[in-house]
């Protein structure tokens, strides 16, 4: 297959040089001419391109058989994301047009929920945040099932949890750091997934996923921010930090607090987790 994978960034990267594994025949657009060198090193051939702007992308000569777009808007603020998620979403579908792949997988995410009850979500819940970049997310994702619907274009949406990974263990450097703390708001649900499991949900939506759906990643326990400090605290063998009266910490996915069901992407994709709970991820960042 040829594939392109839009925004070779964390996740994009590991996509990338396991598809290359497999015998696929890769591309990667970025933003930057800095990650040429990476990419090439892991056999993936770099296009430049900025999808904020459409007059930045190369042309077309032949269509991609898979697409994957998993950009990331860099922290920004909303408007930043709206040039990214929303417009660069349809300028990617207006320069496929001249070649419509046979799969598009865009990746949003959980933030979409904005559920703040604790409550089991799933694809069919609805979605109102009340991040202003979460509600971007729900635009870019109407606008490509209105394109599945309407021109059969191949679109295929998942919704990816917080991710974590070798060089990405938020919960470990604070730890390590001593700046973890234990705060009122900790017995609010966390939403995981490794970032190799990303990479597999993704593959696996690529060859068994129906167009127009939309597929929850995200691993099979999600747990409350104080029973994972816990859990770490004791593998690492250090003493819990003293609860502080504060019941309001920021995280860029809004002050949500939901379980998401990962059921139909393990029902109808079939997909099986390499790391099924934070616990064996975190186990295979320690153990290095």
């Amino acid at each position: 297959m040829r594939v392109l994978i839009v925004g070779c960034g964390y996740v994009g990267r590991r996509l990338g040089a396991e598809l290359v594994r497999q015998g696929h025949s890769v591309s990667g657009l970025c933003r930057s001419a800095l990650a040429e060198a990476e990419l090439k090193e892991l056999r993936i051939l770099p296009l430049i391109a900025d999808i904020s702007v459409p007059e930045s992308f190369p042309p077309l000569d032949s269509g991609y058989d898979w697409v994957v777009q998993c950009v990331s808007a860099s922290g920004g603020g909303p408007e930043q994301h709206e040039q990214v998620y929303l417009h660069g979403t349809r300028h990617l579908l207006s320069w496929l047009s001249a070649g419509p792949p046979s799969k598009f997988i865009f990746t949003s995410s959980t933030s979409v929920y904005g559920q703040t009850d604790g409550s089991w979500v799933d694809e069919n819940s609805l979605t109102f945040p009340a991040s202003a970049n979460a509600r971007l997310l729900v635009r870019a994702e109407h606008l490509l099932l209105k394109a599945a619907r309407e021109t059969g274009f191949p679109a295929v949406i998942l919704r990816v949890a917080g991710i974590y990974g070798p060089g990405r263990a938020h919960w470990l450097e604070r730890i390590g750091t001593g700046n973890a703390r234990i705060a009122g708001a900790d017995g609010r649900f966390l939403n995981m997934i490794h970032r190799d499991d990303v990479a597999g949900a993704v593959h696996a939506a690529l060859t068994r996923a129906r167009r127009g759906q939309v597929y929850n990643a995200v691993d099979d326990l999600p747990v409350t921010r104080l029973d994972l400090l816990e859990w770490l605290f004791l593998r690492m063998n250090k003493r819990m930090p003293p609860a502080v009266d504060d019941d309001e910490f920021p995280t860029k996915r809004g002050f949500t607090n939901k379980r998401v069901s990962n059921r139909r992407l393990k029902t109808e994709l079939g997909y099986q987790f390499r790391f099924p709970t934070f616990k064996e991820g975190y186990e295979a960042i320690l153990n290095g």
